[in-house]
C-alpha cells in the first residue's frame, strides 16, 4: 500500500476487511497505474514493461464484469500508443495552446476585414520571437 494516503489508509483497510475482494482489486489498479505512469524508458526498461502491460490487459478482458472488459478492450485499442508513451513523453500541448490563443483572438477580432490585421494581432499575442520572421 503507498504510504501517502495518511488519514486515508485506515478507511481504505476497513473496507478491505469488509470486502477482501475489493483489495485484490485495488492492488490490480495499483499495479496498472504504476506502469502506466512510467515515462522515459529505455528500450530494454520498455522490453520488460510490455508484458506486465499484457498481462493486466489479459487479465481485465477475462474478467466476469463488462466494465472490466471494456476497459480491457480500450487498453488493447490504444496499446501501441501507450507503450510508445513510455519511450518519448512529448505531446502536441505547445501547438494546441497556440490554437486555443488564436481561436481566443479571432473571437475577440471578428469583423477584421484584412488578414494582415489579424496576423500581427496574433503574432504580439503570442510572443513571436521573430525565429520564422516575415520572408521576403
Amino acid at each position: 500500500m503507498p504510504h501517502d494516503l495518511g488519514k486515508s489508509r485506515g478507511n481504505l483497510e476497513g473496507y478491505f476487511r469488509e470486502h477482501p475482494g475489493l483489495k485484490e482489486v485495488w492492488e490490480f489498479k495499483q499495479g496498472l497505474t504504476e506502469i502506466l505512469l512510467k515515462k522515459n524508458q529505455n528500450k530494454f526498461q520498455v522490453k520488460d514493461l510490455i508484458p506486465q502491460f499484457l498481462w493486466h490487459m489479459n487479465e481485465l478482458l477475462q474478467s466476469p464484469f463488462p466494465f472490466m472488459k471494456s476497459f480491457g478492450e480500450t487498453l488493447k485499442s490504444w496499446a501501441e500508443p501507450m507503450v510508445r508513451m513510455w519511450r518519448f513523453s512529448k505531446s502536441n500541448g505547445i501547438t494546441e495552446g497556440l490554437h486555443n490563443k488564436m481561436e481566443m483572438i479571432s473571437r475577440r477580432a471578428f469583423g477584421f476585414r484584412n488578414f494582415q490585421n489579424y496576423r500581427l494581432r496574433v503574432i504580439a499575442l503570442c510572443g513571436w520571437d521573430g525565429v520564422f520572421a516575415v520572408r521576403n
